[in-house]
């Protein structure tokens, strides 16, 4: 199945990703003064929610949810941002870290690809954000959201990627989730119309999907 992604520029966001644009008017990345502990959404715009009209509808405020509903004291904090490289993300992670984090889930590396940035430069950005994490707070779970690209990316550089995040994966010993868009890719109904971010129900299968890897660290 061909399953479509791409980079997000600087255009007019939506109420979801107005709240995460920089550090310096982020509402959302803030430091948490809840007594709840903080599960971080570190992402581009699948996570940011990019399209959605309000972004309680975004997969992070889905989990959400499901965390309230079995009463958990955790509280999740959408950090993402549209158009976000890797890259991007590391030269962000220590203002991010100005808080504690008992769950961070990394879901980055789709923009590199469509870009065309070398796998070994996308590779070191994650592992970077990665070895920053565990510096910080070796106890703070992470959780590792794959992404896959199109075919016409090359059949070696979308191989190359997609494997990159099971070695990752590996080599850290992480959470993982091979692919955050699973049952939502490429099918046009949980699209929005330019056929790439989760409608409403897209988020909500990706949320599950999301669901099945981070339910098990919270209630163990």
């Amino acid at each position: 199945m061909v399953l479509f992604l791409f980079s997000c520029g600087n255009k007019t966001k939506t109420k979801a990703n107005d709240a995460t644009e920089t550090p310096e008017n982020s509402e959302s990345t803030a430091p948490s003064t809840t007594a709840s502990k903080t599960i971080l959404c570190f992402g581009d715009s699948i996570t940011a929610g990019y399209g959605l009209e309000d972004s309680d509808d975004a997969y992070p405020a889905v989990l959400q949810s499901k965390i309230d509903a079995l009463d958990l004291e955790y509280t999740v904090v959408n950090s993402g941002l549209s158009g976000e490289t890797t890259a991007g993300g590391k030269s962000r992670i220590d203002w991010i870290l100005n808080q504690d984090i008992a769950v961070f889930l990394l879901e980055l590396g789709a923009n590199d690809g469509l870009r065309g940035i070398p796998l070994t430069e996308t590779r070191t950005n994650l592992a970077a954000i990665i070895e920053a994490v565990q510096k910080d707070d070796p106890k703070t779970k992470i959780i590792l959201a794959g992404m896959q690209l199109p075919p016409n990316m090359g059949e070696t550089y979308t191989s190359g990627f997609k494997a990159m995040y099971f070695d990752l994966a590996e080599q850290y010993q992480l959470s993982f989730i091979p692919f955050i868009l699973k049952d939502v890719g490429g099918i046009p109904d949980l699209n929005q119309s330019d056929g790439i971010h989760p409608t409403v129900e897209g988020h909500e299968i990706v949320a599950n999907t999301v669901w099945e890897v981070l339910k098990p660290i919270l209630v163990n």
